[in-house]
């Protein structure tokens, strides 16, 4: 078997998640990674919208923050980003939203503010942008991070971006109608929200990686499916494809970013 890293069984497993029916949200950076992977592989015809307003946008490499000119320059349209909140993401057009974050709780609530106390952070974060309305906008939200006691917490500091609130019906009770985070896929296993309760269990575990591995980088005890399988390893196209975009990414700019 080829060898790979984490973070690339991470990217690949979330690429494949994806079909050529979606149209989906993209965030800059691990989510960008994984969209662009699937357009480049088994999904020729995903629609990826990127919060610049940029339609259909089909990148030859990883772009940097929304703003990048390759993203206008290989969509088929690009719109205000007024347009792009109120008719597309808010009209309900969006399949797909694609979100990661500083702190991650068990029902999928997202933390992209601050570390600490919000008057006195430890860490000041880059804020919401547009992953709140993301959150509560697309159809469903699949969400990519890396595993670490520091990012999966019992309890956010500060709550950006509304997963499932307190589980069970409480994301419904707030008029919010949406699906909401369907699936979480981290450096080390997938997880879905439990049919009731909607926290988030394991249910594939990535090769190599252990049930204990998994429950000693997340700050809350970690619930495992009645039956967790293991994730498929990625394939040699799949590999090969993803360090090219890498490596082209690199290339244009100089040391990019490979998350």
């Amino acid at each position: 078997m080829t060898s790979f890293t984490p973070t690339e069984m991470m990217t690949i497993a979330a690429a494949r998640a994806l079909t050529n029916d979606d149209v989906c949200f993209v965030g800059i950076g691990a989510p960008s990674a994984a969209c662009n992977l699937a357009r480049l592989t088994h999904a020729p015809d995903i629609t990826l919208i990127y919060e610049s307003g940029t339609i259909g946008t089909a990148p030859n490499v990883l772009p940097l923050s929304i703003g990048d000119g390759e993203l206008c320059e290989t969509a088929l349209c690009t719109v205000s980003v007024p347009e792009m909140f109120r008719y597309w993401l808010q009209g309900g057009r969006i399949t797909i939203g694609f979100l990661g974050g500083a702190q991650i709780d068990r029902f999928g609530n997202l933390n992209t503010t601050v570390v600490g106390s919000y008057e006195k952070p430890k860490v000041r974060l880059p804020g919401g942008g547009g992953a709140p309305e993301i959150a509560i906008s697309c159809r469903e939200i699949f969400i990519t991070m890396k595993q670490s006691n520091r990012g999966f917490v019992e309890k956010l500091d500060f709550v950006t971006s509304l997963g499932h609130g307190k589980g069970g019906t409480d994301r419904a009770d707030h008029g919010v109608t949406t699906k909401g985070p369907t699936r979480l896929i981290t450096d080390l296993a997938i997880w879905q929200p439990d049919a009731e309760t909607k926290e988030f269990t394991v249910t594939s575990l990535h090769p190599g990686v252990t049930r204990e591995m998994v429950a000693d980088t997340v700050g809350w005890k970690a619930r495992f499916a009645a039956e967790v399988g293991e994730t498929p390893a990625p394939t040699q196209e799949e590999l090969e494809v993803l360090r090219d975009l890498h490596a082209r990414t690199k290339a244009a700019h100089g040391g990019g970013s490979d998350a």
